[in-house]
């Protein structure tokens, strides 16, 4: 095998790996139980939120250097520094990290060890990762070569078992907005927020192995593909098993005890060892992403002053705080987070990969800003808060009712400040050329 190809397998088998957590493995499930016979329609909008949108998020951020800083720097530098903050905290100790704890604990070791207490689960699980984080330039190599095959292989097994021998009948569920539910949940997994996160790691470990410039961001978009086909192939096989449990489970069950049950009806008891361990390694590569990327950003951002290593140890202590809360308790605080700082980074993306076409950096700065601010009412108006003015907009809004107040006025933003632009002759931006680094003009 050629060098570069195998280096895009171990890369893109690492990038799904870090990709694939918590959330990539209780959501899907849990959609195809509630949305039952129309599940192809719900992995659709979970694969344009939960694949896509990351893939695109990888591509922008590689023709940014790998920075996510360059990419918010169009807004502004104030803008960059608390924005990516923002995004490292909640995708990193404040919420994602310790739902890989969380989730590792009820699902990997409170069967196996149930008279062991969640905080010290959470040492030792946090205690491995920064055996492997301390060692950043190993880190990609150590994921794609050895975890991602053995995390394959479980869930390839629970999957291919489960389809060729169903443990239900697909029904008629009755529930509504299927595809926007389902863009909505894929929220949840947190990738294109990670993928923002995870392509500083990423680039990183393509310059250790001596590609640069254009080639850097060839062999970095390939190892994407290899990640999001695998991605898409899981999600589907997932859900599709949710769905056959539709007709089995008729109340409410919790997203940890659904997956729990689908692995033991399909394989019995060698299944609950089989998810187990798909869990554990899910949510370790992805914590052990995490964890780097937020320790390099943290240092970045001070300049030195707050060391790599010292960083990775207080993401750790921290997130072994927040674990410790459960599950479905992190869930819900995370929802209200990520409807807000998702549009916000799905319009950077978007901006930044339209910058060919986008003559100067007031464009970015309005489309951005309206995207946060139309966020703001929508997840403020999601949870009940009321202010009459925002209510009164938002029902005049399309998409609205499904929670995508902020596409139609960021559309219009960005449209209205491209022609104003134009019009008025605005100088093209001197930084443009720094900020894409890949491109030949």
């Amino acid at each position: 095998m050629k060098k570069s190809s195998k280096d895009i397998l171990v890369i893109g088998f690492a990038l799904f790996a870090m990709f694939f957590g918590a959330g990539n493995l209780i959501f899907p499930p849990y959609l195809g139980k509630i949305t039952g016979n129309k599940f192809i329609i719900s992995a659709l909008g979970f694969i344009i939120t939960g694949v896509g949108i990351p893939f695109l998020g990888i591509v922008a951020c590689t023709k940014s250097g790998g920075n996510f800083e360059n990419m918010a720097k169009k807004v502004g530098k104030g803008f960059s520094i608390l924005c990516g903050t923002a995004l490292f905290l909640a995708i990193g100790p404040m919420l994602g990290i310790p739902r890989t704890a969380a989730t590792t604990y009820e699902l990997t070791v409170r069967p196996i060890f149930p008279s062991m207490s969640p905080i010290l689960s959470m040492i030792i699980y946090f205690s491995i990762n920064l055996c492997f984080i301390l060692k950043p330039s190993k880190i990609i190599d150590n994921i794609g070569k050895y975890l991602t095959p053995i995390l394959l292989i479980a869930l390839l097994t629970i999957i291919v078992k489960g389809s060729i021998s169903p443990i239900g009948t697909l029904v008629n569920t009755g529930k509504n907005f299927v595809f926007s539910n389902a863009l909505k949940e894929g929220y949840q997994t947190m990738d294109a927020l990670g993928a923002l996160v995870f392509a500083s790691v990423i680039v990183s470990s393509v310059n250790n192995k001596g590609y640069k410039g254009k080639e850097n961001l060839d062999i970095t978009i390939k190892s994407g593909m290899v990640a999001i086909i695998g991605l898409a192939i899981v999600y589907t096989g997932l859900m599709y098993l949710g769905a056959q449990t539709s007709s089995i489970f008729k109340g409410d069950i919790s997203k940890t005890l659904l997956l729990l049950n689908i692995s033991k009806m399909s394989l019995g008891n060698i299944g609950s060892i089989l998810i187990g361990i798909a869990i554990g390694l899910a949510c370790f590569t992805t914590s052990v992403g995490l964890i780097t990327a937020g320790a390099t950003f943290f240092e970045n951002v001070s300049k030195g002053k707050l060391p790599y290593k010292l960083n990775a140890i207080i993401i750790a202590i921290a997130s072994i705080i927040i674990g410790s809360f459960g599950v479905d308790k992190i869930i819900s605080i995370s929802a209200p987070v990520l409807s807000i700082l998702y549009p916000v980074a799905i319009t950077l993306i978007i901006t930044t990969l339209l910058h060919r076409f986008i003559k100067n950096d007031l464009v970015v700065k309005a489309t951005v800003y309206t995207a946060l601010l139309f966020s703001i009412f929508g997840t403020l108006s999601s949870l009940g808060l009321k202010i009459n003015l925002v209510d009164s907009l938002l029902r005049i809004i399309p998409l609205s009712e499904s929670g995508f107040a902020w596409i139609i006025p960021t559309l219009i933003c960005f449209f209205i400040s491209s022609i104003f632009v134009k019009k008025l002759n605005f100088p093209i931006d001197l930084n443009k050329k720094s900020i894409n680094l890949y491109d030949e003009n």
